[in-house]
């Protein structure tokens, strides 16, 4: 099979770069089997929050940034839209370094002509807008809970078991934490309806989706969450004709296991100054 496999646009989310818990490692392999033409990075890639508490910068953390900037060098236009966990660096919108352009949203025109508002997702938060004590207070329970999940699962591998994810039974099983996605899919629904758009992509809830709602303003709203590279290791591909679909990672990697290990030495490109984005 080739080595690399071609997407029209892809959309990846809360990697959490700084934080323990990330799989910077899986998101670096995933992008080093992809190519597109449009790279969308829908916030928190790094985590500035853990990073203000406590420097954490593994390896794996600079291998990603690496394949960033390599793919930036062969002519993939990268888009970054700041989350939360990476808000300082919305003062820089408008702006580009090492060709990554810093935006505080897009709208992406798919192959078969529907206009997409993307986003990072944390506007329809409202802990998030009125209380970051409380937001950055959940972040660290997150983080030991994943950290607390990884462990686990080891055990459960070493016994034949499948995978198991606590914080994602707790989204599906606890009926305010169901209301709550509920909640932030319909505002941001509502809010493409609103702009005429066809629909939504996010990031934000560590929640991959792609289905159809409905919003007060239209019948019918696309919406597209692209996941997170802490647990589930998910992203959003639009093919050729259109279509869009959520890509489990890890699965899609092992298809090139035989393949020799990525480089993990090359310096990083310098960044060039930095130029205007366009609007």
């Amino acid at each position: 099979m080739p080595t690399k496999v071609p997407y029209r646009a892809v959309f990846l989310s809360d990697v959490h770069l700084g934080s323990s818990a990330s799989r910077a490692d899986d998101a670096a392999d995933f992008l080093k089997h992809i190519e597109t033409p449009t790279l969308y990075l829908l916030g928190d890639i790094i985590d500035m929050w853990r990073l203000r508490s406590r420097w954490h910068w593994p390896e794996p953390h600079n291998r990603f940034v690496r394949r960033v900037l390599k793919m930036v060098k062969h002519g993939t236009r990268v888009l970054f839209i700041p989350g939360n966990h990476d808000d300082p660096a919305r003062e820089y919108v408008g702006l580009a370094f090492g060709g990554v352009e810093i935006v505080r949203e897009a709208v992406h025109q798919t192959a078969d002509g529907r206009r997409l508002l993307v986003v990072h997702g944390d506007e329809a938060d409202a802990v998030v807008r009125h209380s970051r004590f409380l937001s950055m207070l959940g972040g660290v329970a997150y983080e030991k809970l994943v950290l607390a999940n990884h462990w686990t699962n080891r055990i459960r591998r070493s016994m034949g078991l499948r995978p198991w994810s606590l914080s994602m039974a707790i989204k599906s099983k606890v009926k305010r934490a169901c209301k709550f996605v509920a909640c932030f899919e319909e505002t941001l629904a509502t809010a493409a309806a609103e702009r005429g758009l066809d629909g939504v992509i996010c990031g934000h809830i560590h929640k991959a989706e792609a289905r159809t709602t409905t919003s007060p303003h239209a019948p019918r709203v696309e919406y597209y969450n692209c996941g997170d590279w802490v647990e589930s290791c998910t992203a959003l591909v639009e093919h050729d004709d259109g279509t869009m679909r959520v890509l489990q990672g890890r699965t899609f990697v092992e298809q090139f296991a035989d393949e020799p290990a990525d480089e993990t030495t090359a310096p990083p490109r310098p960044l060039s100054p930095p130029t205007p984005t366009r609007p």
